[in-house]
């Protein structure tokens, strides 16, 4: 699930639904990360095609999760790349290729840089502030989004990874590594014993008439469900794990988490990003999408990921 800038201060989350399901996703009855995972980071970006009540030109800022992978490669969910602007106007053809994202490896990224949408009249001229502000903070690394080749922003769940290409190396104290091929297909098997480490910056909790938290690392304690997708459709591609908070694990990803890894627990490998989620209300059980795949492995590899 995305999470959409509204007025800086009170970010609320919309819920878009996609398909059978819910894009992007948050940490809930989690814990504060405490620089567990420096890794992982906040994207900002902006949508030249998202429409905005407030205003009368189109255009909506939007965040995300990812993982630097390497002093210049982060690793993010396709549908948190996809279509994202080129300096303040239309994507490249095919949705690939914007440059209007940046990332945040912060505990707790300062958005106090930006000027509240209260005080423009036009999106142009929200772009023309936030964007300069975000280039000149050093904390803000601006970046360029390439999602999976066969992206479906109608089917996002079945390819549903993408990279940041940053501008400048980030340095890390560590990085995400990549699972070997088919490694969820041997721990599925283990699914009862084996446990997994979501991290995301979303929100804490999301009902009806609430959204609580949001854009601080937290992460949760989560068990694998099964490798059959989304209610039938993409199986073998997206992993479902248990969102529940109760023994043997506690909480799980919401609005927001979407493209953070879920990191096989103890390990900085990458099993699969956030990906989709059930309920909106971010109970029950969310979806990663899978980076043990072949097609995957191989994207990783072009941007000198292996």
């Amino acid at each position: 699930m995305i999470r959409r800038i509204g007025i800086i201060g009170a970010l609320c989350a919309l819920i878009a639904a996609l398909g059978p399901a819910f894009s992007a996703q948050a940490i809930t009855n989690g814990n504060p990360d405490k620089g567990a995972h420096p890794q992982v980071g906040e994207l900002l970006f902006f949508l030249p095609d998202e429409t905005d009540p407030r205003f009368p030109d189109a255009g909506g800022w939007v965040t995300c999760s990812g993982t630097l992978m390497s002093p210049t490669v982060v690793l993010t969910a396709g549908h948190c790349t996809h279509g994202v602007g080129s300096n303040g106007a239309a994507p490249p053809p095919g949705g690939s290729g914007g440059n209007d994202v940046w990332i945040n490896f912060d505990e707790a990224p300062d958005f106090s840089i930006l000027p509240p949408s209260s005080t423009f009249t036009t999106n142009a001229a929200r772009y023309a502030a936030w964007s300069a502000a975000l280039n000149s903070s050093p904390q803000w690394h601006r970046a360029t989004a390439f999602p999976h080749p066969e992206f479906d922003p109608n089917a996002f769940f079945t390819h549903d990874a993408g990279v940041l290409r940053l501008a400048a190396p980030v340095s890390s104290p560590t990085f995400g590594t990549l699972p070997a091929e088919g490694l969820l297909n041997t721990l599925v098997k283990q699914k009862n014993t084996v446990h997994y480490t979501p991290v995301g910056y979303g929100l804490e909790q999301s009902g009806p008439h609430t959204a609580l938290g949001g854009d601080t690392r937290r992460t949760a304690d989560q068990m694998l469900v099964n490798l059959n997708g989304v209610f039938g459709t993409g199986k073998g591609t997206a992993a479902k794990f248990s969102n529940n908070n109760g023994t043997p694990h506690t909480g799980g990803t919401c609005f927001g988490d979407s493209g953070g890894p879920i990191f096989r627990a103890g390990t900085t490998t990458v099993v699969a990003v956030n990906s989709f989620g059930i309920s909106s209300t971010c109970s029950g059980t969310t979806g990663g999408y899978r980076m043990d795949q072949a097609d995957d492995l191989a994207f990783l590899a072009t941007f000198g990921i292996h």
